[in-house]
């Protein structure tokens, strides 16, 4: 019987990291999760998993820990999911998200040609590299524009990640992932805000929610769609970049009504606008055209913007527990 595979999951305690690991452990894989050593670890989308998962202590600004990580856990596969990757943030902390986000990936990428070149590498990409966009929908060869400290960092990180492919031949390969989302979606992004808000206000423990630009446009998926997407790109014979999205755009307005109407409420009586939340440089028409990978990978997502919105409110309103009294 052959030992199974091998995978190293930067980012394991996020979002896509927790889906990730699920997907992999369904498929008799040994999964690694790298986990930064800190007092407050935050474990709880992966808590279920503890049992089934190995973690590892490092962090992308520690090359030596890195090194350690990899020696440990003799990945066939490595995918890097983790990034600050809140743009606000980017804004408020910009040398960080370079050094996290950017230069982190090289140090990732310099351990994997050093201690596991024969290895595959995913790197985690982002619509956000597109910026201000100089086509619609945005494909594979796209020109980038980022146009936040956040975009920035991880158009350096795509670049990087093909320069280790093309100078080394590595097995390295960037998901350009459009917006994806789920009940695991951090607090402070727009879609889980507002789902967060919508049931607050039906259990009867908030008022209203403030909001800033209504009107901004994203193309937003299912997280747990999109993590088969990152496995198929590594089952490939050759390594590739692939943009991965649902090719239709909706507006932060559509999240909103959806997602109160979902709990039986009209946004229009419990939404504000507030000009302090509006980003330094918005981005517009981001969009991504995924043919690539619906030929190549045999990929499409099979979750709908609306059963997305509804899904995560539905979610949110049975964790905030019965209304008061």
């Amino acid at each position: 019987m052959s030992e199974p595979r091998r995978a190293l999951v930067t980012g394991i305690t996020g979002q896509d990291g927790s889906y990730l690991a699920e997907f992999l452990l369904e498929r008799g894989y040994q999964v690694y999760g790298l986990v930064r050593r800190a007092s407050s670890q935050r474990f709880e989308r992966i808590e279920h998993l503890r049992e089934r998962v190995e973690l590892v202590t490092g962090d992308l600004l520690d090359q030596a820990s890195l090194s350690r990580a990899l020696t440990l856990s003799r990945p066939h596969e490595i995918y890097n999911l983790a990034a600050q990757s809140f743009v606000p943030t980017s804004w408020t902390e910009p040398v960080l998200t370079a050094e996290f986000s950017g230069v982190g990936v090289t140090r990732l990428l310099e351990c994997m040609r050093q201690v596991c070149p024969e290895a595959r590498f995913y790197q985690a990409s982002t619509s956000e590299m597109f910026g201000k966009v100089r086509e619609v929908p945005q494909r594979e060869t796209t020109p980038l524009y980022p146009r936040s400290p956040y975009g920035v960092a991880k158009a350096y990180a795509h670049h990087i990640t093909v320069n280790y492919r093309e100078s080394y031949g590595l097995y390295c390969c960037s998901g350009i992932l459009f917006n994806h989302e789920s009940p695991r979606r951090g607090r402070e992004f727009v879609t889980r805000k507002v789902s967060l808000a919508a049931a607050a206000i039906a259990r009867g423990r908030q008022k209203g929610l403030a909001m800033g630009n209504l009107d901004a446009r994203r193309d937003w998926g299912y997280a747990c769609d999109y993590v088969d997407a990152m496995w198929r790109m590594l089952q490939q014979e050759s390594p590739e970049d692939f943009v991965i999205a649902t090719g239709e755009m909706h507006t932060v307005r559509e999240v909103c009504e959806i997602a109160f109407s979902t709990l039986g409420l009209d946004w229009r009586e419990h939404v504000t606008l507030d000009p302090a939340l509006l980003r330094p440089a918005e981005v517009d028409q981001l969009v991504g055209d995924a043919s690539k990978a619906r030929e190549k990978l045999g990929w499409r997502p099979r979750t709908s913007f609306r059963e997305l919105i509804e899904l995560m409110a539905r979610s949110d309103y049975e964790a905030a527990g019965s209304p008061r009294t």
